[in-house]
């Protein structure tokens, strides 16, 4: 069954970790907070989630993650090398099996002709194997940018973990 829904991503993701005695945990940007908090409104997902890091600032992806100043420098926060630094961050400092990482501009303002509001950048990684990630393009206000990301970022995971 493909997740078409955030809660049917959720509930395929708590059947599939807590399977494999696996734990996930987050890093947030553009979302601030909301995969975790969806993630956790299902009930026993203490079982298979572990933390949620929201780094809204460069400062904090530093700080909280590991993000090197010098990724930031080159390619800003809303870029792969940034989102995939940040995977490797939770895992190292998470101390989990899975990790999935979001970065993008949700508008109204903030956007560029580079990186237009709805750019949102997502990376997915487990402990064995290499990062990966996508740019994203979404349509929509604030609101809609940041459910669509958060949709994308767990559909993506688990597509990541099938393969």
């Amino acid at each position: 069954m493909v997740a078409a829904t955030i809660e049917e991503c959720v509930e395929t993701l708590a059947v599939a970790l807590v399977a494999r005695g696996e734990h996930l945990g987050v890093a947030e940007s553009c979302t601030g907070g909301l995969i975790a908090a969806r993630i956790t409104d299902r009930a026993g997902s203490s079982g298979w989630f572990d933390c949620g890091f929201v780094t809204y600032s460069n400062a904090a992806k530093q700080a909280m993650l590991g993000v090197p100043a010098e990724t930031l420098a080159q390619y800003g926060a809303v870029s792969g090398p940034t989102v995939m630094a940040m995977t490797a961050g939770v895992l190292e400092r998470g101390g989990v099996d899975w990790a999935l990482a979001v970065s993008g501009v949700a508008g109204p303002g903030g956007g560029s002709v580079d990186k237009p509001v709805g750019t949102v950048w997502i990376a997915w990684q487990g402990k064995t194997a290499a990062a990966s990630c996508s740019r994203f393009q979404f349509p929509g206000d604030r609101v809609a940018v940041r459910n669509q990301a958060v949709l994308a970022g767990l559909q993506g995971l688990l597509d990541v973990m099938r393969a």
